[in-house]
């Protein structure tokens, strides 16, 4: 049976991309600090993670002094983080049910209905096909897998609210589950916040779904998991 993803890496700069994105992760890993004191980088890369991917959802950065949250977004967000982890293994075998469970913790003060999907055409079968690629539907290279979950959901928009930290948070257990980074140090969602006009336009090209568009979105995405393998590094330094 054919890889449905594996047609991808022939577009033009994706091998290149995938190669340096797992080349960058991995280097990360293998930090003097990382290899044993790896949780503290990771609880950082967690939160630094939430508030970039609130800030692109419209919240807030910054986390109050008393550590009283009452943005909806940020407070989302840091939720979400705090439960990746639990969240993990219905990733492995029940996606569908992981987003939903993300989305509930990500929109639980937005006043929205919670976990369950728009009844909007092509949008369960979609969120079928990207469910039957994370269990084993694909053997692509993880920074492609995370790129594709990554831009899928944030194409299809699945929630009324919230799509945004769910997307993100979605790729961060695709990298996790893929072996790209197993311990989830990176924090590519710092990038794309700093790069906010690439990103919404890198986005866009993917879901138009032509070659030019989904390889602009692919490399993109391998940059951000270059850099928040850089920002992990920064981390690791000051923990030294």
């Amino acid at each position: 049976m054919t890889d449905p993803l594996a047609p991808l890496l022939d577009l033009p700069g994706v091998a290149d991309a995938v190669a340096s994105a797992r080349d960058a992760v991995f280097r990360v890993h293998r930090h003097r600090v990382n290899l044993r004191g790896w949780a503290t980088t990771a609880a950082e890369a967690s939160v630094r993670a939430a508030r970039a991917s609130a800030a692109l959802d419209g919240g807030p950065t910054t986390i109050p002094e008393d550590g009283e949250v009452t943005d909806p977004v940020l407070a989302g967000a840091l939720r979400v983080a705090e439960s990746l982890g639990v969240v993990f293994p219905t990733w492995q075998r029940a996606p569908l049910q992981a987003l939903a469970k993300l989305h509930v913790l990500a929109a639980a003060d937005l006043g929205t209905e919670l976990g369950r999907p728009r009844l909007v055409p092509g949008v369960a079968e979609r969120l079928d096909l990207l469910a039957g690629l994370v269990t084993g539907g694909t053997s692509a290279p993880g920074p492609l897998v995370v790129a594709v979950v990554h831009g899928e959901l944030m194409a299809l928009t699945p929630f009324d609210t919230a799509n945004g930290v769910v997307a993100r948070a979605a790729s961060r257990l695709a990298s996790i589950a893929t072996g790209l980074d197993p311990k989830s140090l990176g924090v590519p969602e710092v990038w794309c916040l700093r790069r906010r006009s690439e990103y919404d336009a890198a986005l866009h090209g993917f879901s138009t779904g032509e070659p030019e568009g989904v390889a602009r979105w692919i490399t993109f995405s391998c940059a951000a998991l270059e850099a928040g393998a850089r920002e992990a590094q920064g981390i690791a330094d000051a923990a030294a």
